[in-house]
Parts: structure tokens; C-alpha cells; sequence
């Protein structure tokens, strides 16, 4: 399997136990990556169509494939007992609903507050059917000054696309709309769902 070169720059994990092991079972799932990972100390991946839980286990194989070091965001509920302690180290960062910047406060501080970042998310923020995306992912690259790099998942193809990164104006609305169209003709897991 080619992987796409992660420059020194990107946020890694040192792991080099899981790394051959991810790929491995990519290739076996028959499942390639394709596309570019930005050249940039910080950045979100956007990562769509979210049907499915399969989207979960492929981005993180994928994510341990190119040992980056990505972390991804889950209610604080789900960050307890030996359950949080995995999600910790795969990168799961709780969040606290009541903090009083909310969400996209708390994520553009962490943005500023660290050298290096990547966060991973879902921009439906559901893996239910939704008429329209969240645009918090959208609103913390700008507030953050980090560029977004939209990721398809593609269960037809079975390819992982990284596209080219992008920048974000204050415009969200059109921004949200350039981005899904990038992800017209992918084929989710459940398309019913999309």
C-alpha cells in the first residue's frame, strides 16, 4: 500500500508497533489513501460522509496508518473508565458542554494555546440523516487562522481522498456550501443516510 508522505511539520505519533498493523488491515479491507496531508503544524480534518461507525474505525486506521497524531472530540460521558482510557490514547478529547465559550471556544483556545494540533471531525456531526452540516468546525478554523482539509470516505471506491487544504473567510455560509460540494458523488457506507 502507497501512503501519502506526512512531512516533519505534521503532528506524529511515535508508535511504531501499530503502524504496520493499521496498514496491514487497510490493505486487507482493501482500502487505499490517496490525496496530500498539508504541510502545517495545525489543522482540521474534516473528514464526510459520516454514516456509519465503519467511517470511525477506517479514519483511525487510516490515522494510525500515517502515525498522525490526531485527536477527535466525544462528549465527556463517554471519557470514563477503561472505555476514556482508550479513547484517550487513540486522541479523544472530552468535551464539556456547559464550558462558557462552548464548543468552538474551547477548541480555538486549544488551537491557540498548542504548538501543533490536528482535530478530526464529522462536519454532519451525526451519523443520521441531516438536511444541513455543522459549521463550528468552520467558525474554529477561521476564529484560529488554521486551514481545513476536507477527507472523503469513499465505501465504493474504498478510498480515502485527503483534498487540498483551504482557508476559511468570515463568509461561513458560502464556505459551508463550497465545502459540500467537494463531497458531491462519494459514496457513504449507508447513502440512504446522506
Amino acid at each position: 500500500m502507497i501512503l501519502p508522505d506526512v512531512h516533519q511539520d505534521v503532528p506524529t505519533s511515535k508508535s511504531r508497533i501499530v503502524k504496520p498493523i493499521a496498514v496491514k488491515l487497510l490493505s486487507l479491507m482493501g482500502w487505499q489513501v490517496v490525496g496530500e496531508v498539508p504541510q502545517q503544524k495545525k489543522f482540521i480534518l474534516a473528514v464526510a460522509p459520516h454514516t456509519s461507525n465503519w467511517d470511525f474505525v477506517i479514519a483511525i486506521l487510516v490515522m494510525l496508518a500515517l502515525s498522525l497524531k490526531v485527536t477527535f472530540l466525544g462528549k465527556s460521558s463517554m471519557f470514563l473508565g477503561p472505555f476514556g482510557f482508550v479513547l484517550r490514547k487513540l486522541g479523544g478529547m472530552p468535551i464539556e458542554r456547559s464550558h462558557r465559550h462552548g464548543v468552538v471556544g474551547q477548541l480555538v483556545d486549544a488551537f491557540k494555546q498548542q504548538d501543533s494540533m490536528i482535530l478530526g471531525l464529522a462536519p454532519e456531526g451525526t451519523r443520521k440523516k441531516t438536511k444541513e452540516w455543522k459549521t463550528g468546525f468552520l467558525f474554529i478554523a477561521h476564529q484560529a487562522n488554521i486551514p481545513v482539509v476536507p477527507v472523503s470516505l469513499d465505501f465504493n471506491k474504498k478510498e480515502v481522498n485527503f483534498l487540498p487544504a483551504r482557508m476559511i473567510s468570515e463568509d461561513i455560509t458560502s464556505e459551508l456550501s463550497l465545502f459540500k460540494q467537494q463531497f458531491s458523488g462519494v459514496c457513504a457506507k449507508n447513502p440512504q443516510s446522506v
